[in-house]
């Protein structure tokens, strides 16, 4: 790995605060050859940071010294809060002094400042989040999970060449397989917007295998999964139920009699690797596909070693240079058809107006 990418961490983001995001860096740092700048408050994140062996020069400290909380609203927080930990890391990112920001904060905060500061790559209309996630046949892509909840047709085809891109040069997938989710498989079903979206989608250069529905979500039947973000955030929410809930009544009844107890030791190591392979600490953050610039977003509830895989997903980004293969292949994206009109909802522009 090239020693010269450089990655910010909000040292404050998170519902944990600067000791697990502190803990995190100081992981990466000391197993990948990344700089990291923690940005924050610098007296806190110097007392947290004395308390951990550091490879020497791999952590500096940039200080910040307001925090946008999680349960602030996101671009009224920016407006008030100019010298929040996610304002000024997310200025080092635009003006290149570091390659990648990641942040366990608030995501809408995250959101909105990354396309205020950054901006969007050329051509690009909106920045959407990307999560990887397991399956049967491996891992696939889900997007967008929740940055824009109103998306075009155009919008979600847009995704679907950045879900294309990551997939294949973080991902190595060699054609990944694209399907749009909706409530049935017929190309007549769904949104106008979806209908609309099945047909640009079937006329690009894309590998679109057509509507995949919610039964579909775990079968690996597609490498990518594209939908709006009110959607998308809905299933990694209740993915996220659905999993803590079948591990917690799998181990009651594991627990219910000496038998079943003599069972679940027996399939310990298999309970064991299907853990691992369901945690979302391996992953560590989402990709905010779109921005110009390299920005992952980490779960509220990121531990140590969830901030740390985050930052290594950061790292991917840079060196693969994704952003740069989107800016080609959003540049080679089939026109045949013409563009919707794509009219903002009011609070949107309202949102817009209040941000700039």
């Amino acid at each position: 790995m090239s020693s010269s990418i450089k990655i910010a961490v909000d040292g404050m983001g998170g519902d944990r605060g600067p000791r697990v995001a502190v803990e995190g860096a100081v992981l990466a740092a000391n197993q990948w050859d990344y700089e990291i700048v923690l940005v924050g408050k610098e007296d806190v994140l110097k007392r947290e940071l004395s308390k951990h062996r550091v490879v020497a020069g791999r952590i500096s400290v940039v200080n910040a010294n307001e925090v946008v909380e999680m349960s602030e609203a996101p671009v009224q927080a920016l407006k008030k809060k100019k010298h929040s930990s996610i304002s000024v890391a997310m200025a080092l990112a635009r003006e290149r002094k570091v390659d990648a920001f990641v942040s366990a904060g608030n995501t809408g905060a995250m959101v909105a400042s990354a396309t205020l500061q950054l901006g969007l790559i050329e051509g690009v209309k909106r920045a959407g989040i990307a999560i990887t996630y397991p399956t049967v046949h491996g891992i696939s892509l889900l997007m967008d999970v929740g940055a824009n909840i109103n998306a075009s047709a155009d919008h979600l085809q847009q995704y679907a060449v950045m879900a294309d891109v990551y997939s294949k040069y973080v991902l190595g997938k060699k054609r990944p397989t694209i399907g749009l989710l909706n409530i049935g498989e017929e190309e007549s079903k769904g949104t106008e917007v979806m209908k609309e979206a099945y047909k640009l989608l079937r006329d690009s250069n894309l590998n679109f295998i057509g509507n995949i529905e919610g039964r579909d979500f775990f079968t690996g039947r597609a490498d990518c999964i594209i939908c709006d973000g009110f959607v998308g955030n809905i299933v990694l929410k209740m993915c996220e139920s659905i999993l803590e809930t079948v591990v917690n009544l799998f181990q009651r009844e594991m627990m219910a009699n000496p038998v079943s107890k003599i069972g679940a030791l027996l399939c310990k190591p298999a309970m064991q690797n299907i853990r691992r392979t369901t945690n979302y600490e391996e992953a560590g953050g989402a990709p905010l596909l779109g921005v110009d610039g390299h920005v992952i977003i980490s779960h509220g509830a990121s531990s140590a070693r969830a901030i740390s895989s985050a930052i290594k997903a950061a790292g991917q980004t840079v060196e693969n240079s994704i952003n740069e293969h989107i800016i080609s292949a959003i540049s080679d994206l089939n026109t045949n058809h013409k563009p919707s009109e794509w009219k903002p909802l009011p609070n949107e522009s309202r949102i817009a107006k209040e941000a700039s």
